[in-house]
């Protein structure tokens, strides 16, 4: 090393920021969720060049990471050094293979369009600076949507095509947004939530690009999608990933990004299944507690058909989540060290968007404390929600899941690419988020048997997401074959099944993170119970997971196994 060159740790940190800097420049929207709002002013560049361009940047940081000498740093510095090190190659590969571009659809966090529609309306206009990067965003995102349109003819040239049900989903939420009022749109909320000295000049240039520029585009993009794409679109039978050219291999890589672990396909296809049968004796302890039924079939019957069981309005929708989450906050102090973090929130996700989302998802709080964590939810067609399940949903969502967990990563003295993490590490974040949902009924969180039911029937949905993505995209399923694969095994209506399969078809490898880091939590916790006997205390175990953010599964593993070396040295020296 010359003179010139930083030492490794110094090195760590700038390539680090390298990372944080490229990845978000590719991918400005997930920014905008994550917290992040330097990059609120980028409109996002869907074409083939971005991703070729992001994948070429991403492999050469990967590649001075990986030469940096780990045994030359602090242990926090390894534990930035193997976070980095996953997080570089997820981004790398996801942004060579590009599954998304082949894969046109409108979910969440994965399709481009969707994401224009998830982050938009979450900015927030604070000042001068804000509002400046808004309408940089609005002036541009008529030209991504045109962008979309030519990447998804370019991947449908080479064979890469669409599936028909990702192409009719894309054509329906735009149509959706399309049929709003104008002083409606969701783009445009930033702006009506501003500040009154320049809330209406800010509403009306923004209402200009709208009408002037993203609408227009929106109209094209929906035309493209049923002229030029639908015909070519794939059926229902080749809806997985496997059917496109390099599919198999993007996958693989998929699968590798969301479970950080070295599980095949097959591996986790069996887990799955191997869940599911673990989860019959409960099925029956709990359906006779709450309905006196100890029979699956007879069950999932009550669960789906009886109306006492579905809500009657939105409004006890909501109530029903903020109960849960005002009791989970109350017992907070049984498990977990007094963390200095923001309420949740939470929000109704935008009726037009009901189709393409699940029951519910978390937008972390603003860096800048601008907005809050919220725990967004479905409310529309109230008689059609289900009263057991929406506990389960505030744990996993709020506290003691993914707000406590993200809300807290925030505040740790930790680089910012480790700071604000999402779905680039799925395994931790989506694993934790489903321990906490088994730890709330640990702690007696659930208010009534029928609540536990709830509980049991996202813990089946979690297992049979194992078996049916791998099933649609490495063992070739129909879209039927996993929607009927996961009626037959949970206890969730046709409708959220379809919109469960529609999802895990838009996003590969997504759904495979919930369990498997579930899994390895529990795992540790009970070599940390086995190893510590009664010097074991829960609130130090969730302390020591969450101490370092969200952290790629091997890396969580040596982090444990350092904490319950230390734990038992204490012990021994006591």
């Amino acid at each position: 090393m010359s003179a010139a060159d930083p030492a490794p740790s110094a090195r760590l940190a700038l390539l680090g920021e390298a990372y944080f800097d490229t990845q978000h420049r590719y991918d400005p929207y997930n920014a905008t969720l994550l917290g992040v709002a330097d990059f609120d002013g980028l409109p996002g560049d869907p074409s083939r060049a971005a991703s070729q361009q992001a994948a070429r940047d991403l492999g050469a940081i990967g590649a001075q990471v990986q030469a940096i000498d780990a045994a030359s740093l602090t242990d926090a510095e390894r534990v930035d050094h193997g976070v980095l090190t996953a997080l570089v190659e997820g981004a790398r590969a996801d942004a060579e293979h590009s599954l998304w571009a082949a894969n046109a659809s409108a979910q969440g966090y994965v399709s481009r369009q969707g994401l224009i529609f998830q982050a938009v309306p979450a900015m927030t206009i604070g000042g001068p600076e804000s509002a400046e990067r808004y309408l940089n965003r609005l002036s541009g995102i008529g030209a991504t949507f045109d962008a979309l349109g030519q990447r998804y003819l370019v991947e449908a040239a080479d064979g890469r095509t669409p599936t028909a049900m990702g192409v009719e989903e894309s054509i329906r939420q735009l149509t959706g947004y399309l049929a709003l009022p104008v002083s409606d749109d969701e783009l445009l909320k930033p702006a009506r939530h501003a500040n009154p000295p320049v809330r209406e000049s800010l509403l009306a240039a923004a209402t200009g690009h709208l009408t002037g520029a993203i609408r227009p585009a929106m109209q094209r993009l929906a035309d493209l999608l049923r002229h030029d794409l639908a015909p070519l679109a794939r059926p229902d039978d080749r809806v997985g990933i496997r059917e496109i050219p390099g599919g198999e291999a993007g996958y693989l890589a998929a699968v590798d990004r969301h479970t950080t672990t070295t599980l095949s396909p097959e591996d986790i296809h069996r887990i799955g299944l191997a869940e599911l049968d673990e989860l019959a004796s409960l099925w029956s302890d709990v359906g006779r507690e709450a309905l006196g039924e100890t029979e699956f079939a007879v069950i999932a019957t009550r669960m789906r058909d009886d109306p006492a069981l579905r809500f009657r309005t939105r409004e006890e929708i909501i109530a029903t989540a903020q109960d849960a989450l005002d009791r989970a906050e109350a017992a907070r102090g049984t498990c977990f060290e007094p963390y200095d973090i923001p309420a949740c929130a939470i929000e109704e996700i935008n009726p037009v968007d009901a189709d393409n989302s699940a029951l519910a998802y978390y937008r972390p709080p603003a860096a800048d404390g601008s907005r809050p964590g919220a725990h967004c939810l479905l409310t529309t067609d109230p008689g059609q929600r289900y009263r057991y399940e929406y506990q389960a949903l505030a744990f996993h969502e709020s506290v003691p899941g993914h707000h406590l967990q993200l809300a807290t990563a925030q505040t740790l003295d930790i680089p910012r690419y480790r700071r604000h993490i999402d779905i680039e590490l799925c395994a931790f974040n989506e694993g934790w988020g489903l321990y906490a949902e088994r730890l709330a009924d640990e702690i007696g969180l659930y208010d009534s048997p029928i609540a536990r039911l709830g509980m049991l029937s996202f813990a089946a949905l979690r297992a049979s997401r194992l078996v049916v993505d791998t099933g649609l995209h490495h063992r070739g399923w129909s879209r039927r074959q996993a929607m009927d694969f996961m009626y037959d095994h949970t206890a969730t209506t046709r409708a959220n099944v379809r919109n469960e399969i529609d999802r895990y078809i838009g996003w590969p490898g997504q759904a495979l993170a919930y369990v498997t880091g579930r899994r390895e939590i529990v795992r540790l916790r009970e070599r940390a119970e086995q190893v510590l006997g009664p010097r074991f205390e829960l609130r130090r175990f969730h302390h020591a997971v969450l101490r370092n953010g969200a952290v790629p599964l091997t890396v969580l593993d040596d982090e444990v196994r350092r904490w319950i070396t230390t734990e038992a040295a204490a012990g021994a020296s006591a």
